[in-house]
């Protein structure tokens, strides 16, 4: 083996870990938000959470991706600590199913159809099918089915040139006096578990481990420490996306390689034990890649059939091992502000949880101006220092998650998941705005209280009829921002239009009274600042509606879209006349 033999297994462990990032990558965009929704459904139920843990780590053929997704769930404290114990169980099986595709390239026959299974044949053919939905496809999901078609075919070119590199070692008796080191279980232990943790790949070492095994120098007794090292190995990635976040999640990290150097430690006492006493004839014998591959799946399975019935006494010696510092089990407090740079791994769950803070900021806001409005019927300090409070709130709300959607949008989204991104950064500054105009309308009802002004009787009827109006396009905005159901948001703009011939309407009765003499001056300027805030929250209320529809569209031209509806709209006249009589001065 010279320097070219070696130079070409770093090119193909290159392209492997390249085609692996690739196709993880796409596959995750096409599963969406449905990853999160899964964990949140069946995460209770410790055997649908096995299942789950090995179908994400499927979907996104990674399980360290997996358990860093579990990192950053239970930091934001979207998970309990508790329920990932099986998920990743789940995950460990999951992660088996990269080894047996992989061990595809050890297939020797002269059978066409069996040929055709190795991946040096087919990889070209679904390669060439992947840039053609990819050039030629409208579509962004089968654009994502073409990347993944490619990262796939890329991760087997690099499987078939390290197998190229290795195969001169065969012949090298260097290479043999070098395997007996690995006869010894420890060593394999840590050679595994050390070259995984360096590369960040289970999958790798075992791409590796199964080139090295058609050169006929690998067998039983080595590979199996080995493959049982490398599941230790890829706990590395899920340490080191634990530091810096809260205890629990630095827990799941723990729990995952508490899980593995267990296994390992059971499994490989009880095989070495055995094999003491019965000798099996197949240890010393040479082994295939799919042999690897059965090692590394029966060992995971092993493992969780071993550790399942313990899972409670695994979370509780985790939580033993990381102690909650500040000496309140399991109560660090959680900001209203849940998001997590590990979330940014998983863009889908990403987006997801965005959307869901994004609601807790439009449930806010809604609450705010309820509060702010009250104080005109009965001024509270205690209420008025309550919207001063949720304003800061909103404040912090719009500034996390716009921060938080600028480093989302960078990733790699499915068209649902760059949609709902879209519709959160139109509406969040409306929601802060809102928030402002809270605090306008409570600065508004304490001068009326400081100063003891009333309005006219006329006056407070109007009002009356306007807060009405604007309390129902304000239910009806939040219903269909947290719903996105565009059949309510189309009821959003025709009550703007009629909040606005309300405030257009009281200010010309109020000169007119004026005139009488039956209203003052100072009490008119206070009027105009209280019409000219509600006219403003009906504004902001339309801007979210507008985008939630136009979301739904995919188009963002909000000028042509009202002019559209305004205009001709029959749907929109009907519904302008049914609120023109309910709301009438």
């Amino acid at each position: 083996m010279d320097v070219f033999s070696a130079i070409t297994l770093i090119g193909g462990l290159t392209f492997f870990l390249f085609g692996m990032h690739v196709l993880s990558g796409s596959l995750e965009k096409m599963a969406g938000g449905k990853l999160e929704d899964m964990l949140h459904r069946l995460a209770a139920n410790p055997f649908l959470s096995i299942f789950l843990g090995a179908a994400i780590t499927i979907a996104v053929q990674s399980s360290s991706a997996t358990t860093v997704m579990l990192v950053g769930l239970v930091n934001s404290g979207i998970m309990a600590f508790s329920q990932t114990v099986n998920i990743i169980f789940g995950a460990n099986i999951g992660t088996t199913f990269t080894a047996w595709i992989t061990s595809l390239s050890g297939i020797q026959s002269d059978v066409l159809w069996l040929q055709m299974l190795k991946p040096k044949n087919f990889s070209p053919l679904l390669a060439f099918a992947g840039i053609l939905m990819i050039m030629f496809s409208k579509k962004d999901r089968r654009k994502s089915i073409g990347t993944a078609f490619v990262g796939f075919s890329v991760l087997m070119y690099g499987m078939e040139m390290m197998a190229s590199a290795v195969s001169p070692l065969a012949d090298m008796p260097e290479f043999e006096s070098l395997l007996v080191q690995f006869q010894n279980p420890i060593v394999g232990v840590l050679i595994g578990a050390l070259f995984t943790a360096v590369i960040q790949s289970s999958a790798a070492t075992i791409a590796i481990l199964q080139a090295l095994s058609l050169t006929g120098g690998i067998t039983w007794g080595m590979a199996i420490p080995i493959v049982m090292g490398l599941n230790i190995g890829t706990c590395a990635t899920s340490l080191i996306s634990c530091i810096g976040t809260t205890t629990k999640a630095k827990r799941v990290a723990v729990l995952h390689v508490s899980i593995k150097i267990i296994g390992t430690i059971v499994c490989l006492a009880g095989f070495e034990a055995l094999y003491a006493v019965f000798r099996w004839p197949f240890v010393p014998a040479r082994l295939s890649p799919w042999h690897v591959a059965l090692i590394h799946t029966i060992f995971n399975l092993l493992t969780t059939a071993l550790l399942m019935p313990f899972s409670r006494k695994l979370v509780k010696l985790t939580e033993r091992l990381v102690r909650d510092k500040s000496g309140a089990e399991g109560t660090e407090q959680q900001d209203i502000l849940v998001l997590d740079d590990l979330l940014l791994r998983s863009p889908s769950v990403a987006v997801s949880e965005s959307f869901n803070v994004s609601k807790r900021m439009c449930a806010q806001a809604w609450l705010i101006l309820q509060d702010a409005m009250s104080l005109f019927r009965q001024y509270d300090p205690a209420v008025a220092q309550r919207v001063l409070d949720a304003e800061d709130a909103l404040d912090r709300y719009e500034d996390k998650l716009s921060t938080y959607l600028v480093k989302l949008s960078s990733q790699a989204l499915s068209s649902q998941d760059s949609q709902i991104t879209a519709k959160i950064l139109h509406a969040i500054g409306d929601f802060e705005r809102l928030g402002d105009h809270a605090v306008n309308l409570y600065k508004v009802a304490k001068e009326l209280y400081d100063k003891s002004i009333r309005f006219s009787p006329a006056a407070e009827a109007e009002i009356k009829v306007l807060s009405g109006a604007l309390e129902e396009i304000l239910l009806l905005t939040t219903q269909a921002y947290e719903s996105s159901d565009v059949s309510i948001a189309a009821k959003v703009e025709p009550l703007e239009q009629v909040i606005d011939r309300l405030t257009a309407g009281i200010k010309d009765n109020h000169i007119r009274r004026l005139q009488r003499g039956t209203c003052t001056i100072e009490g008119g300027f206070i009027l105009s600042d209280l019409l000219n805030n509600y006219e403003r929250i009906s504004d902001h209320c339309s801007n979210i509606a507008v985008a939630i529809i136009e979301v739904e569209h995919n188009s963002f031209d909000t000028h042509e879209y009202l002019n559209g509806i305004k205009y001709g709209n029959s749907s929109f006249n009907e519904l302008y006349d049914q609120y023109n009589r309910k709301y009438a001065l």
